[in-house]
């Protein structure tokens, strides 16, 4: 019996493609894990996705994209409200975003909003 593994097993993540998932600009890119990590042993997350499932649902988003899905939503919304790249380009707030960064060039970084203390 062959137990050696292919480059390509079904725990592989999804191939990087050439622009972000979102915004579509060809920017470095990222891993945004659907289903985020520190989420894949609690008992709610093991039922409802599989193993494959939760190490295989992977966005490739740019950094701006990045830090604004995680600047709106916490972890547990992430995982449960967008487990998919789709789910994430129909939110109103995001799409917004989304829209706004797509006429920027590649390299543009937005400004964080200022948090007051």
């Amino acid at each position: 019996m062959d137990t050696a593994f292919s480059s390509g097993h079904s725990l592989s993540p999804p191939a990087k493609p050439a622009q972000c998932e979102l915004c579509h600009r060809a920017a470095a890119l990222t891993k945004h894990h659907l289903i985020p990590r520190t989420l894949h042993n609690k008992p709610r997350y093991r039922k409802r996705y599989s193993r494959e499932e939760r190490l295989t649902a992977i966005a490739w988003l740019c950094h701006p994209c990045h830090k604004h899905l995680h600047r709106l939503y916490s972890e547990r919304e992430l995982a449960d409200r967008f487990p998919s790249v789709e789910s994430l380009a129909q939110d109103p707030d995001i799409r917004a975003f989304v829209e706004w960064l797509s006429t920027k060039p590649a390299g543009f970084k937005p400004k964080s909003p200022v948090r007051k203390r």
